[in-house]
């Protein structure tokens, strides 16, 4: 993999999962157009560095130009899962309490085709539940705000989110611009 794309990836990375790799969000699912071979060299390259942040990646789906990475805080992600109203959701969707972690984002990357989402997604991104049912019986319409997701409750503590995950990315941009790679910049303690 040369410089330029490492780099390339970097900035996508920083741009789409910024909360998730700063310890903020759980996950950030991210698509990016280039091979799978170059995507998965990345990942594997950098499985090390990224657990000793706490994150895992896995490639969710792999469709013509086009690769599905979801990048998560195995911690967060577990603790989000396991909240009951969390857990409730997931069950009308077929994940049991007694799936593991993996397990779930099997079935999760099972259910993706190319194009299409499930409902469920949102859950695994860390959306609340409330949205996500609000996004389902309304056809993804007549949200109350639309940032990094479609808002039917609580607009006012979702704005709130919103400018903290703005944050986060400007935080891992301005590191990327003096020069740190990703690793680097997500390793530099600051509170965000």
């Amino acid at each position: 993999m040369s410089e330029v794309e490492r780099r390339s990836i970097d900035s996508d990375l920083a741009f789409h999962s910024a909360p998730t790799l700063l310890g903020v969000k759980c996950a950030n699912l991210i698509s990016f157009d280039m091979c799978e071979g170059t995507i998965a060299e990345y990942l594997h390259e950098f499985a090390d560095k990224l657990s000793e942040n706490g994150l895992a990646a896995i490639q969710l789906c792999e469709c013509r130009k086009r690769t599905l990475v979801y990048i998560y805080n195995v911690k967060m992600l577990t603790a989000w899962l396991s909240m009951p109203k969390v857990r409730q959701f997931l069950s009308e969707y077929g994940y049991t309490c007694d799936m593991s972690l993996e397990q779930k984002l099997r079935r999760l990357s099972c259910r993706i085709s190319c194009g299409s989402f499930p409902h469920e997604i949102g859950a695994f991104l860390g959306y609340p539940v409330e949205d996500i049912r609000g996004f389902i019986s309304n056809g993804g319409k007549n949200c109350l705000l639309c940032g990094y997701w479609k808002v039917y409750e609580n607009a006012e503590k979702a704005r709130q989110t919103f400018k903290t995950y703005d944050r986060c990315r400007s935080i891992l941009f301005d590191r990327l611009k003096i020069g740190l790679d990703l690793f680097q910049a997500i390793s530099k303690e600051e509170n965000i």
